[in-house]
């Protein structure tokens, strides 16, 4: 059967009902075109189905304008300008609105993401979307409401900074990631709460130009989900570079402007004050499910939320994708989500796979990680062991005067690799040996017997590959 004739037999099966008078017909209506969406319109076109994407604001979604690229722009030249001096903030900020098509206008361009949609043969459509019935979509925008009907419905609505219930926070006109990815102008001193990925990766960004940064976490280590040894490694390098790192308390409440310099005096859990000029939130991200209209579709929520466990489908043609499904926040699981969701409901027989999700932190040193802890191996019932390199003292280490580390878990029941963490040079490129190695299921002598180039930070890894194997 060719892709046209399984498509035929699909609708046939899946088609909700008759066209409604006046309404748009699709066989995939795509609520919001971030990485997710995008990914799942371009596969489902090029297999053949129809497609109608909508979205209320910036087609390409937060990681091109408002994430991803211009975080890790900042990223490049403040290491330029930590290193040699000569990279100017003004610099560093035109080159950031030239990579997210900001330059000279205050919202980005996002016309290269719809040229590229319509360009597959995509309906895009911008406005306010709401499901009002199983494979119904209502969309409100300035030419007014259009109906559209599909035979699968995909929800990739991403998610929002989260906002904590600080008292006195409604006062001030705080930050987000938005205003930290893309200001003009650098805060005399930033306050950022929270300390994951973007808190860091913003806190050395800023740092490395001159501001002072406090950084407040409520956990006992910074990026406390990650390994011990990324967390730690992290911090040693934020602690040098001059941030103010406050840990195991929480913002309790915020004066606007009550600082000697016109501050914002934040009260902390442990009693202690913190003066800043601007106040970054980076505490966690929210699902937008208000007006969405998930329950009009049967969809199989959780005390009113998406189960966020990535199984991908919330009801029969009904599908979640990206940030909002779960069981984590990256753009390349979006991508992968996106995909994996249109082949499933397309007929293939795939299901998602989250054994070997990558996860980095682009910050100087670099941390990344893949797989399992140590004691989530052992909670997993695995007779797992650890076995970790100190970067500083290797080949690598001397030669790129890094310090870091390369850490793997092994389950020795099963010889294989279940976890891997590094933070040092190339540690997001080198982690993807083990993500390919966990996927795989590659047998732990094979990974011990494979060359690695000298000096680098994957020979680091395959010498704790031998040593695994080696001691059994």
């Amino acid at each position: 059967m060719n892709i046209i004739e399984h498509l035929t037999t699909v609708r046939s099966v899946t088609r909700p009902g008759d066209p409604r008078p006046g309404s748009e017909r699709f066989d995939f209506v795509v609520i919001g075109a971030g990485t997710a969406g995008e990914a799942a319109a371009h596969l489902a076109l090029e297999r053949g189905a129809s497609v109608g994407i909508v979205d209320r604001e910036l087609f390409g979604g937060s990681c091109p304008f408002w994430a991803c690229m211009p975080s890790k722009s900042l990223l490049h030249d403040a290491r330029i300008h930590a290193l040699r001096g000569d990279r100017t903030w003004r610099q560093a900020s035109d080159r950031r609105d030239w990579m997210i098509n900001r330059e000279g206008i205050d919202t980005p361009d996002d016309s290269g993401h719809l040229r590229g949609l319509e360009g597959a043969g995509a309906a895009v459509i911008r406005g306010e979307a709401r499901i009002t019935a199983p494979g119904r979509v209502q969309v409100e925008g300035a030419g007014g409401a259009r109906d559209l009907d599909g035979s699968h419905v995909i929800v990739a609505v991403g998610t929002h900074p989260t906002v904590p219930p600080i008292e006195g926070l409604d006062r001030v006109r705080h930050w987000t990631n938005r205003e930290g990815t893309t200001a003009r102008e650098l805060p005399r001193s930033l306050l950022i709460l929270g300390g994951g990925p973007t808190g860091l990766e913003l806190a050395q960004v800023y740092a490395r130009f001159g501001v002072h940064i406090t950084l407040v976490h409520p956990h006992d280590r910074l990026n406390q989900r990650d390994h011990p040894n990324n967390s730690a490694a992290v911090e040693a390098s934020l602690a040098r570079e001059g941030v103010e790192i406050i840990k195991n308390v929480k913002a309790r409440r915020v004066v606007a402007g009550d600082g000697p310099d016109g501050e914002h005096c934040v009260e902390l859990s442990n009693g202690s004050e913190v003066l800043a000029h601007e106040i970054l939130l980076a505490v966690g991200r929210s699902v937008p499910l208000d007006g969405l209209g998930l329950e009009n579709a049967d969809a199989g929520l959780r005390d009113g939320r998406i189960p966020g466990d990535g199984t991908l489908r919330l009801a029969e043609r009904l599908w979640v994708i990206g940030d909002a499904a779960g069981p984590e926040m990256h753009t390349h699981l979006a991508h992968y989500q996106g995909e994996t969701a249109v082949r499933m409901a397309l007929g293939d027989d795939v299901q998602p796979d989250y054994r070997a999700i990558p996860r980095a932190v682009y910050t100087d040193p670099e941390i990344a990680g893949v797989g399992m802890t140590l004691e989530e191996a052992r909670t997993a019932g695995l007779d797992a062991v650890e076995h970790t390199e100190d970067l500083g003292h290797t080949a690598k280490g001397y030669v790129a005067d890094a310090s870091g580390h390369v850490t793997i878990v092994v389950d020795r029941g099963g010889r294989a690799l279940v976890g891997a963490f590094i933070a040092g040079p190339a540690a997001s490129e080198t982690i993807h040996e083990a993500v390919l190695a966990i996927k795989a299921r590659t047998a732990l002598d094979v990974l011990a017997e494979t060359i690695h180039a000298f000096p680098t930070t994957a020979r680091v890894l395959g010498g704790l590959f031998v040593k695994a194997a080696r001691d059994g």
